[in-house]
């Protein structure tokens, strides 16, 4: 099997998920963001590109205005995003949407993204949406992202539901999905991550019902 040419996405990994009105709720959010700097420290190791994306609005907006305190990286990630291969500015949820982030892509022939950061319940999951009919392949790290407590007229669902339903729902379909340490071994090794389909899990979530 051909090694997948990855490229690591950083999605969002800013201050509005740690001191902002969008506090990450599951997995821990320092944990997480720990492990979002130990699959940027093994890109870099292993010479993957590494894209920091940050979600970027108007000044004077209730999140993510630009410039503001919460809209700065968290400083895990503040210490090396200059050494990162491009850094993009986005305003909806999909990093794809509006930045050059597929030119980019094609250009150094990637044909893999690793997504970690934040939220699993909004940008991972829209961007994971969105390389489906680009042809590129994704993998997303389900201990270095994280999603929040949600509650609408809808309905609710706690952070942890979110996230493992989404961490399910992304492996049947859009995503081969892993820990961190597993995807590092598999970054230095070369290797694919495994994953799944829809029938498959279909057929598996049947059996457990």
């Amino acid at each position: 099997m051909t090694a997948p040419r990855r490229a690591l996405i950083v999605i969002d990994a800013q201050q509005e998920y740690f001191e902002g009105l969008l506090p990450i709720q599951h997995p821990n959010r320092d944990e997480s963001v720990a492990r979002v700097r130990s699959a940027i420290d093994a890109a870099a190791e292993s010479g993957a590109p590494v894209v920091v994306v940050q979600h970027e609005l108007q000044e004077g907006t209730p999140v993510f205005a630009a410039g503001s305190t919460t809209w700065q990286n968290h400083p895990d990630i503040a210490a090396v995003q200059d050494h990162a291969s491009t850094r993009i500015s986005k305003q909806y949820s999909s990093v794809f949407a509006g930045t050059g982030l597929e030119d980019w892509l094609r250009e150094q022939e990637i044909d893999t993204i690793t997504l970690v950061g934040y939220m699993t319940n909004n940008c991972v999951l829209a961007s994971a949406a969105a390389a489906e009919p680009l042809g590129i392949a994704v993998e997303v790290l389900s201990d270095a992202t994280g999603a929040i407590d949600l509650a609408n007229d809808a309905g609710s669902a706690s952070a942890q539901q979110v996230h493992e339903t989404l961490m399910a729902l992304l492996q049947s379909n859009w995503a081969a999905v892993a820990d961190t340490e597993t995807w590092i071994s598999a970054l230095k090794a070369g290797d694919p991550l495994e994953t799944s389909d829809l029938v498959t899990s279909a057929t598996q979530g049947r059996e457990s019902a």
